[in-house]
């Protein structure tokens, strides 16, 4: 990793990432240019910044087309950003700049980070890379699966025979990537006690336990109201004047929030204070999706503080 130079110009970078092409736009400077999205392209860009010191480089995430630059920033010791195109759009109709181009948009990501100073993004070592990528195919897979679930029943005894194929092969395919998941977390020595831990919980599998782990891991550090928030199951209010909206569940992140509803379904049945807690709302008129949530903020904040108290399940 090399230091930064002190007496060089310090600056605030915002790239738009295309599939092909990176346009880069350097904030007090003004200056923009183009080079493609390959790693070649991306040493004469890391080359053309090294005159500068760079205080922060703002990227937006776009599938995976960010991955190449943002690894070479991190094995460089660049401090990289990646955000959500949410948060910089917002901050673009907040200013009225309403036009959209490449050029354009690299400009204002780069105003977005000299401004907003987003936090920077960890670096991922390639075992995490793996396993948060397992985890992901691990939830194509499945959600695949139940639209051929669907699909058998409504096709019928004709179609039976095809969509069971179609079912043992993914089933085949999902044991092979937990397989290789329970391989690829067994190396991560730091997250074993935390592992342990967690699957003492009735109701948590290790798909919940490796999304948390790979997904969540600020979990222990939080206090209960930011893990809630972090997952994207704690209330928003709706309030302006006189009006009280319903308040509603907003963001978070989806990977953690998808799987813990799935866990938490299950932990309605097998999970003594979950059900507990889960029937009482329903017996006080709550909907059930209503109950559910709210057994999912439950579910997220015992974790947490699980982990944090370094406190396997006690009932």
């Amino acid at each position: 990793m090399t230091k930064p130079n002190k007496s060089k110009s310090k600056i605030h970078v915002g790239v738009d990432v295309g599939k092909w092409t990176l346009d880069i736009f350097i904030h007090e400077k003004g200056i923009h240019f183009q080079v493609e999205n390959t790693a070649e392209g991306i040493r004469a860009l890391l080359k053309r910044l090294s005159h500068y010191q760079i205080r922060r480089m703002v990227m937006e995430a776009t599938g995976r087309y960010q991955f190449l630059l943002a690894e070479a920033c991190f094995n460089k010791g660049i401090p990289v950003s990646i955000v959500q195109p949410g948060a910089v759009r917002g901050f673009a109709r907040g200013k009225q700049l309403l036009a959209k181009t490449d050029k354009l948009d690299a400009e204002i990501i780069a105003d977005f980070a000299a401004t907003m100073e987003p936090p920077v993004t960890a670096a991922k070592s390639k075992n995490l890379i793996l396993i948060k990528d397992l985890l992901a195919r691990r939830r194509q897979i499945m959600n695949i699966r139940t639209i051929e679930l669907n699909r058998r029943h409504v096709m019928g005894k004709a179609m039976q025979a095809s969509c069971n194929r179609i079912l043992k092969a993914m089933d085949t395919e999902v044991a092979w990537l937990e397989k290789k998941l329970d391989k690829l977390i067994g190396q991560q020595a730091e997250w074993e006690d935390k592992k342990a831990l967690l699957l003492t919980v009735p109701g948590i599998g290790k798909t919940m336990v490796y999304t948390l782990l790979a997904d969540l891991p600020e979990l222990g550090d939080m206090n209960n109201k930011q893990a809630a928030a972090l997952v994207g199951v704690a209330p928003m209010n709706r309030d302006s004047g006189k009006m009280r909206g319903k308040r509603r569940i907003k963001g978070g992140r989806y990977s953690v929030r998808t799987t813990l509803y799935m866990a938490t379904l299950s932990a309605t049945s097998c999970n003594p204070v979950i059900k507990q807690f889960y029937d009482h709302l329903v017996r006080q008129g709550k909907h059930k999706k209503v109950a559910l949530t709210a057994c999912m903020r439950k579910m997220i904040t015992m974790l947490n503080a699980m982990v944090r108290d370094n406190k396997a399940w006690a009932y």
